[in-house]
């Protein structure tokens, strides 16, 4: 008996005894939105609340709460494009935690697929999963199961709460409500309820943008004009006081503001034009002429932005198999004079 005491009390078996009995826990927590990530006791907090109790109740065996944070908020759980889930895995990997705590599963992940991969990640480097408001083992094949059915059932919800969304957003959008987006210059958001309203002083901008595209007939110098009058995108501030926009326009913001059938007081929704609730503020007639117009460069080209390196051809000439049109291409004059070379040896 006194041996055997010895012999579990030498340095390396109290080294060993210790590892085994601390269990550092890692508290992982999700929130699909940032709505009301703002408060100073979120539903982040909440969940990691109720992990850092069931910690302590489990300190008996050694488990012990680490003090880095893996929170993401505002994060959907239908992949692992998350900087916290990133900065956990990394950990795990680099060997620092044993045992990762969520308040529910579907918070780690809402997909079958990544749960998966999830799962052999924490097998391959030894680290347990416990969920604090659902009881299983996933040690044997029946919690396994019961893991697989858990989040075959928070896909399905994340499938449905999708489809609903879509539907309803598709529904307001028939009623020519707006649904929410990057504000739009001319408009404003009205807070109470969610509707545009018309910014008088940005209107007479759009306007002004929609008859320079008429007198220029092409989107190059109307960015060089915009630029030299300063004027930009929407500016805007967001409900945390941040501030976006206001950037100069570039030849693709441009088409997107002359392309928006919403300065005509209408939504569009999958191909099929509906009335807005908002006031257009482009005449109908001149908003379908810049749009007639847009086409037909499409189609030509601008002869003095498209075609500046004087290409006579461009437009008239095709390729047979697949009916593309031609591009010019811009030779060095090394190329040029071999190409020349070999002509006058053919001719």
């Amino acid at each position: 008996m006194s041996r055997q005491y010895e012999r579990s009390n030498t340095p390396n078996h109290q080294s060993m005894d210790n590892r085994r009995a601390t269990v550092r826990c890692a508290i992982y927590t999700r929130k699909s939105t940032d709505e009301g990530l703002d408060q100073d006791f979120n539903s982040l907090d909440a969940q990691r609340e109720s992990a850092e109790a069931y910690i302590a109740s489990q300190r008996h065996e050694g488990w012990l709460c680490i003090a880095d944070r893996y929170d993401d908020g505002g994060f959907t759980g239908g992949n692992m494009e998350r900087p916290a889930l990133k900065r956990l895995f990394a950990d795990i990997e680099a060997g620092d935690i044993d045992c990762v705590v969520v308040y529910k599963v579907d918070r780690l992940s809402r997909s079958l697929l990544d749960f998966a991969r999830i799962m052999e990640l924490f097998d391959k480097h030894a680290v347990s999963f416990v969920s604090v408001t659902q009881q299983f083992n996933t040690t044997s094949s029946m919690g396994r199961l019961t893991l697989n059915i858990l989040l075959s059932f928070a896909q399905f919800e994340r499938e449905i709460i999708s489809e609903r969304t879509r539907d309803k957003m598709a529904a307001a959008r028939k009623k020519g409500k707006w649904v929410g987006g990057m504000p739009v210059l001319g408009y404003d958001l009205d807070r109470k309820g969610g509707r545009l309203v018309v910014n008088e002083e940005e209107a007479q901008r759009v306007r002004a943008i929609y008859v320079l595209y008429m007198e220029h007939k092409a989107l190059m110098p109307v960015v060089q004009e915009l630029e030299r009058r300063k004027w930009g995108v929407k500016k805007w501030t967001t409900q945390k006081g941040e501030e976006r926009g206001g950037n100069l326009f570039t030849k693709s913001s441009l088409f997107r503001l002359l392309t928006n059938i919403i300065y005509t007081g209408n939504i569009s929704y999958k191909g099929t034009v509906y009335p807005g609730e908002h006031e257009g503020i482009v005449a109908p007639d001149l908003w379908q002429r810049v749009q007639d117009t847009l086409r037909h460069n499409g189609r030509s080209g601008s002869k003095e932005i498209r075609n500046k390196y004087g290409a006579l051809l461009r437009g008239m000439l095709y390729c047979a198999p697949c009916g593309t049109a031609m591009v010019h291409c811009v030779l060095s004059a090394a190329v040029q004079r071999s190409i020349n070379f070999r002509l006058v040896e053919n001719f």
